[in-house]
């Protein structure tokens, strides 16, 4: 059994998110495990670009109320408690409503051999992310 301490927490890259987002490292798994947990939190209508992962990833809400939207035009309205599975290699965005605050754990993990398990793209267009406040 291992204790680790509380890591310090960083604002998220202005080219990743759109808006104020801080992340919290809470565990980066070390073989045979690729996890990687981070607590992430998003400021009202702050959110991620769009983005996949290889082995997929898992959010679970821990506070406030957000969206995670599909290139398929789906999108759902989460809050504190919701756990979303993204499927491996779906296009997906999250981030908080438009008018509150939002947490949640994303947890996701590195293929074997250790590429990067995250593939970042285009910024949510604001119209879009409008759209889909409208939607929920």
């Amino acid at each position: 059994m291992q204790l680790q301490p509380v890591r310090p927490t960083a604002k998220a890259s202005a080219h990743l998110f759109t808006g104020d987002v801080y992340l919290t490292p809470v565990y980066s798994g070390t073989g045979p495990s690729r996890m990687t947990v981070v607590l992430v939190r998003f400021t009202p209508a702050a959110r991620t670009n769009w983005h996949s992962h290889a082995v997929g990833q898992t959010l679970h809400v821990t506070e406030g109320v957000g969206l995670v939207g599909t290139r398929d035009g789906t999108v759902l309205r989460i809050r504190a408690g919701d756990t979303v599975i993204c499927p491996p290699g779906e296009e997906h965005w999250h981030g908080a409503a438009a008018d509150t605050f939002m947490s949640h754990l994303a947890m996701f993990e590195a293929e074997p051999g250790g590429s990067d398990p995250t593939t970042w793209l285009e910024p949510v267009p604001d119209e879009g992310y409008r759209a889909a406040n409208r939607i929920t």
